[in-house]
Order: C-alpha cells, then sequence, then structure tokens
C-alpha cells in the first residue's frame, strides 16, 4: 500500500477503538472470500445477521473463511432471543462451540425478555463467550428515555459484557435514529457523556450515519452493523480520503 499521503495512524488489530463490525446479510461463501481478499484489515468482527446462521447450508465453510483471514465471527442476536424464548440457551451456546464461535450477541429488541433475565443470560455466556449487548428498541414507536438506555448499557457492562451495541437496525431509522435516518443527537451525547465511547458500538448503515459519527467522535469511534460493500467506502471515511471528511483530518492548507 503506498504511503506518501500520511494518512491518520489506524491501531492494528485487534483494537479496542475505531472497531467496525460487518453484517453479514446471506453472503455466499464465495462472497464472504472475496471480502476478506479485499478488506480483512478493516473488518474487525463480521455477524452472520439475525438468524441467517441457522438455514445457511454451508455457514461452517464461511465461518472457516472468516477465521482464516483473522476475522471473528457473532451470530445476530435475534438467534438469541430466539434460543431464550424456546429456553434453548445452552443448546445454543453448544453448537457455538461445535462451529467454533467465539463471540455472542445478547439483545433483547425484538422480545421483550425481562431485564434481570437478559442480565442473566449476559452474566452465563459470558464466562464462556465474549459477549455483545445490544440495548434499544427495533420498534420505532418504542422510544427509550436517555437515562434508560445509560442504565441498561451500565448494567450489561456490569453482568460481564465487553461492549454494548446501541440499536439501529440494518436499516438505521430506529433506536439512535429518527425514521428519516437522522441521528438522535441529543441520546447520543448523552450516552457518549455517561458512558466511554470504547465501550460502545454504535449501528450505522447508512453512509451519512458513518460520516455523523467520524465528525463527532472521531476515526476511534466504533460503528456496527456496516454493509459488506461499504467496508472500504468506510474506511476511507476514517482517514479522510472521501470528501466528506478530508478536511477534518487533513485541513485546507497545502504542505511546503
Amino acid at each position: 500500500m503506498p504511503d506518501f499521503l500520511d494518512l491518520p495512524e489506524r491501531p492494528p488489530k485487534p483494537r479496542e477503538e475505531g472497531v467496525t463490525h460487518v453484517i453479514d446479510t446471506g453472503l455466499t461463501t464465495f462472497e464472504a472470500e472475496g471480502l476478506m481478499s479485499m478488506a480483512a484489515e478493516y473488518v474487525d468482527l463480521v455477524r452472520l445477521g439475525w438468524g441467517s446462521a441457522y438455514v445457511t447450508r454451508d455457514v461452517r465453510r464461511k465461518i472457516d473463511c472468516y477465521r482464516a483471514a483473522g476475522v471473528p465471527v457473532a451470530l445476530g442476536g435475534t438467534l438469541t432471543e430466539l434460543a431464550w424464548l424456546r429456553g434453548r440457551v445452552d443448546e445454543l451456546a453448544a453448537w457455538l462451540d461445535e462451529l467454533g464461535i467465539e463471540h455472542v450477541e445478547v439483545s433483547s429488541g425484538t422480545l421483550e425478555i425481562p431485564p434481570d433475565q437478559k442480565l442473566e443470560m449476559i452474566g452465563r455466556l459470558a464466562k464462556r463467550f465474549t459477549v455483545f449487548a445490544e440495548v434499544g428498541e427495533k420498534d420505532p414507536n418504542a422510544l427509550l428515555a436517555p437515562y434508560r438506555w445509560v442504565q441498561l448499557i451500565r448494567d450489561a457492562l456490569d453482568a460481564g459484557a465487553t461492549k454494548v451495541i446501541c440499536e439501529g437496525r440494518a436499516t438505521g431509522d430506529t433506536g439512535l435514529y429518527r425514521p428519516n435516518g437522522e441521528p438522535r443527537e441529543g441520546l447520543i451525547d448523552e450516552i457518549v457523556h455517561e458512558i466511554p465511547a470504547a465501550k460502545l458500538i454504535f449501528e450505522a448503515p447508512q453512509k451519512h450515519q458513518q460520516v455523523w459519527f467520524i465528525r463527532h467522535f472521531g476515526q476511534a469511534v466504533n460503528l456496527g452493523n456496516v454493509l459488506p460493500a461499504d467496508v472500504i467506502s468506510l474506511e476511507t471515511l476514517r482517514v479522510g480520503l472521501r470528501a466528506d471528511t478530508l478536511k477534518l483530518f487533513h485541513g485546507n492548507d497545502k504542505r511546503g
């Protein structure tokens, strides 16, 4: 890779800040191999979206592809919610072991899991896996007050979650966002005021949302639900190789 432009430095993997979590929405293994060939160094984790892993025929082969490229895999939180509903969390954990997956997401955005049961599940799974807890509602009409976001995030971290994912959905129109996709700036600012940003992953599937977070919190902001086709685009935003953030990182003055 060329090195004549003095780009902002990005920490090497594994990194705790500036992470990019990609959502695999049903890629074929061939497409996953292409993604890894093109951009593995920019991907910190791949989440097999929703319950897609359960019905993907060659899911083991795809997981092996990601693992061979040094990219860990997690299953979608929807699958964890359904396992809880059916009383099959232990069976889910056994399947994760069988697949060689070390990361799991615990959410309650679709089902109304009692808070104490969600925290117990986080704590139980955290003894065996790296747990990412998700906070926020998938229903755009079910708005949480900022103080509730903060309390739920703190509770999840105290229960054993490594990081907390702030809900935005794969569509970027709920949770952190208004129905038109615009960030709820007051909510986000209050969350970051109370919780270290390094402990948070903001779901930001849309380009203008990624730009907003980078402009407000810098290249080290953790972003999730990034589509595979947008990995390179996001990396250019993080280092000022796109018009939206070029001046942010490089200014206006020509250097001699």
